[in-house]
């Protein structure tokens, strides 16, 4: 096997969103919290995933291509610096859908459909049968995505935890096959001798974010997210939505499974404020009115600066490019050294390669 170039002087770290359009505040405190505080302590890359969104927006691709511009400038209003993270392009890292196909052949069809989010995805969504092949590859390439850069680590929401595993169990089974790791041996021994480490996966500080409907966990298709973007009215419209199931302002209020106390919990910054809503709430001497405007006011400070970092980034739609173009360029030399190691180990190197990339 060849030999890997330029080991990572600090552990490395790797994340990144499909594009299905603007972020919220459910990637906030499930993601770009600990994105923003590894970039001190990581080798850091953050994928930019539009091949995927392919499994649902291929009716308006100017949208898509508009919505990952739209991404870039969240992730870095929210402090993503792109000169200590690498932020690529997914359709420009060629190498990610070769190793896609190697690693498709090293899993069965009965393994992937047990994947939790998979399933959770075709239920919520009412797929049934109506969805696209790429469908049932996008787990495949997301362990692609990861082992592409070999990761130590991969922070990830909760739902995604399942596939990280999935990237976890073949990665192992491709050093057992390919590069006489043995099957009983720890994660170290397949980070020495194997292509592909064994990546973990934390989640943020909160795994799964409720929802303004109270039910489901916060998101775009299911138009219960509140974003980074919006604006302060907004903001307020929006918290003025959240379900608490609560008839009147005088009934003794419940907190556990509460979405607007899940939210306060989140980010509700005066501790002592929180405690006292909580009381009075609980009692039925404050009403919903009150503690959603108190919520709003929270969140809304939380993202004024956010909001000034984008009006500048938006007022230069070429820097975001150039941003993409010089991560992606990063992020294929990595990724193509990991592509000559796997081929190298399965006795797929016939010839050398010379790949120009951007």
């Amino acid at each position: 096997m060849a030999e890997l170039s330029d080991p990572p002087t600090r552990p490395r770290l790797l994340t990144g969103d499909q594009v299905t359009g603007r972020l919220h505040l459910g990637h906030l405190v499930g993601s770009l919290e600990n994105r923003v505080a590894s970039q001190e302590t990581h080798e850091c890359y953050l994928i930019i995933a539009n091949v995927h969104a392919l499994n649902s927006r291929t009716d308006d691709m100017q949208a898509l291509r508009d919505d990952v511009i739209e991404m870039v400038i969240d992730e870095l209003s929210v402090g993503i610096d792109p000169q200590k993270t690498t932020i690529f392009l997914q359709s420009e890292v060629p190498a990610i859908s070769e190793l896609t196909w190697f690693f498709a052949s090293l899993l069965g069809y009965g393994r992937l459909m047990r994947n939790p989010t998979l399933k959770d995805e075709l239920r919520v969504k009412n797929l049934g049968d109506n969805y696209p092949f790429a469908f049932l590859m996008y787990p495949v390439g997301q362990i692609a995505d990861i082992l592409a850069f070999r990761p130590d680590t991969v922070p990830v929401g909760e739902d995604n935890v399942p596939h990280v595993e999935l990237t976890r169990e073949i990665a192992r089974r491709f050093n057992v096959m390919f590069c006489g790791v043995d099957p009983q041996a720890g994660d170290d021994a397949h980070c020495q001798q194997g292509v592909f480490p064994i990546p973990d996966a934390p989640v943020g500080r909160v795994a799964r974010l409720v929802g303004l409907d109270g039910k489901h966990k916060m998101s775009k298709s299911l138009n219960n997210a509140i974003y980074l973007s919006d604006s302060p009215k907004q903001v307020k419209k929006k918290c003025g939505r959240i379900y608490t199931g609560r008839q009147s302002a005088s009934d003794p209020g419940v907190i556990d499974g509460n979405a607007l106390w899940e939210l306060h919990d989140a980010f509700n910054s005066n501790p002592e404020e929180l405690a006292d809503l909580k009381n009075r709430y609980r009692d039925g001497k404050v009403g919903d009115g009150d503690c959603k405007q108190r919520l709003a006011e929270h969140i809304n400070a939380l993202l004024d600066p956010i909001r000034a970092r984008r009006a500048e980034l938006e007022s230069d739609p070429k820097c975001v490019i150039d941003i993409l173009r010089t991560g992606t360029s990063r992020a294929n030399k990595v990724a193509e050294q990991t592509l000559q190691n796997a081929k190298a180990a399965m006795k797929f190197d016939f010839f050398p390669r010379d790949l120009m990339v951007p």
